[in-house]
Parts: structure tokens; C-alpha cells; sequence
């Protein structure tokens, strides 16, 4: 079946779904807003496939998440407000207009990526370069969002060392906080945030994707507390029953075998 076919094929089922008389019950009392915790779930899972470097998953969530964007366009073409062809068109038109060099016929009209979008961003009447970049993204990728437009206009450090420090600085600022005879919660969370904010400027001046490697370290956790759990059961010991020494005996010995395992690979 070819792709064409495949397309629309999934749009007819996906109408199909939403017949208000024979479609799916669930189907078609969804809206944008009760979709968007799928398409979010639907976008990591996809990340997940390509993290594990299963194509055939990889495939299938893709899948999952082109059904997300075929029953946005559903709803929309319902309302008479945009279809799939309206979504196709729009991102190949975009895509035309910041490659200058690629499609027309100049070659060395090289874009100025910043002046493109801005032109764009005058075109829908926005006042702030930092006003489109969405609320509902995860934060650390919207710190970094934030942080890469301000930085396109000139307003960045250009060296590593003060990027670091503000880091140390920031953390002063928590432990000063967390030194006072009265505790304010909500200080200590605004301090917190403004750490978490330079790391992620930290982690962007060494081009590190902080989103990732956040989940990356969630990862790293997980496994190791795993094999933690297997430890002391190997022990005859529950988690509810184990002392916070004997767990963290287990975690050093679990750090310990993997960094051993990590020697031994690098050496074969």
C-alpha cells in the first residue's frame, strides 16, 4: 500500500471514528483539550523508540502520533477552521520561506534564521520574541527555549566561566535560604528555579539537551534502584524492612559493579 494511500486511509478511519451516529463512543466526544495528555504521552513514547533503537516500535508509535495529528485536522476541518492539507501546506510553505538557498534561485541567499522568524513574528503582531514559545512545554525545554532566543539577540554570555558561576551563585543563594531560622517555602522554590534555570544554561552552553539528559539520569536512577531492590532481595530483605545503611550499601555496591562492567567493556 503506498504512502499516499496509507494517509488516506487513516484519515477515513479516523472520520469514521468520529461519526456522530456509528463512530466510536470515545472518539467522538474528544476535544483539543482532553487529546492533548495523548499526543504528549503519544510524542514521549516515540522518544522512548528511538532511545532503545527498536524501528519496529519506533514505526508504530509514529503511527500512534500521526493519528494524533490526523484527528486534530478532523476536528478543525469539523469546525470549518483548517483541514490536513491546510496543515501540509502550511509547514511546506514555512519551510520554503526559511530556505531561501535551498529553493529559489539564488544559492547564496543564505537565511538569517533570527530575521526570518522575527519577520514571521510581526506578521502575527507579536510584541516579545520570548511570546511564542508555549507555556505547555516541559520546563526545562522551555527554559532552553527561552534561553536560545534571548541568546540569538545578543543577550547571552559568551564564555563558559560565568555560566558556572552563576550556577555556584545560585546555589549559595539556596543554601542561604535554607540557613535561616525560618524557613519560607516559597523562597526556597524560587531559589530552586533560578538554579534549575542556570543549569539549564549551563547544560546548553555545553550542548546538552537538558530535557534528555534529565531523563537520562531518571533512567540511570531507576535501573540502579532496581538492581538495588534485587540485592536485598537476594538478602531475604524487603524494602519496607531494610535500613536506609543496608539500601545504601546495596546502591554503592550496584555503583561499584557497574563502573567495574564499564572498565571491563572499555577494555575489550
Amino acid at each position: 500500500m503506498s504512502t499516499v494511500n496509507g494517509l488516506k486511509r487513516l484519515q477515513a478511519i479516523t472520520k469514521q471514528l468520529r461519526d456522530p451516529i456509528n463512530g466510536c463512543e470515545w472518539d467522538r466526544v474528544q476535544t483539543f483539550t482532553s487529546l492533548k495528555p495523548y499526543t504528549l504521552e503519544e510524542t514521549y513514547e516515540v522518544l522512548e523508540a528511538i532511545d532503545q533503537q527498536d524501528m519496529q516500535e519506533l514505526k508504530n508509535e509514529l503511527g500512534d502520533l500521526l493519528f494524533q495529528i490526523v484527528f486534530y485536522a478532523d476536528l478543525a476541518d469539523e469546525q470549518k477552521a483548517f483541514n490536513f492539507d491546510d496543515i501540509c501546506n502550511a509547514v511546506a510553505d514555512k519551510l520554503v520561506r526559511r530556505h531561501p538557498h535551498i529553493f529559489s534561485d539564488n544559492p547564496a541567499a543564505k537565511p538569517n534564521w533570527e530575521q526570518l522568524k522575527q519577520q514571521e513574528r510581526n506578521e502575527r503582531a507579536q510584541f516579545s520574541i520570548l511570546d511564542d514559545i508555549p507555556n505547555s512545554l516541559p520546563a526545562l525545554m522551555r527554559a532552553e527555549k527561552i534561553q536560545k532566543r534571548c541568546a540569538s539577540v545578543g543577550f547571552d554570555w559568551l564564555a563558559l566561566q560565568p555560566v558556572l558561576d552563576k550556577v555556584k551563585e545560585e546555589l549559595i543563594e539556596v543554601e542561604q535560604e535554607l540557613n535561616k531560622s525560618t524557613l519560607e517555602q516559597g523562597k526556597i522554590e524560587e531559589e530552586l528555579g533560578d538554579l534549575i534555570f542556570a543549569t539549564v544554561n549551563l547544560a546548553r552552553h555545553l550542548k546538552v539537551k537538558s530535557e534528555l539528559c534529565a531523563q537520562k539520569a531518571n533512567n540511570k536512577f531507576v535501573r540502579r534502584f532496581k538492581q538495588v531492590e534485587s540485592l536485598l532481595k537476594q538478602k531475604n530483605l524487603a524494602l519496607v524492612d531494610a535500613t536506609l545503611e543496608q539500601m545504601e550499601d546495596a546502591w554503592q555496591s550496584v555503583k561499584q559493579l557497574e563502573k567495574s562492567n564499564s572498565e571491563v567493556n572499555k577494555n575489550d
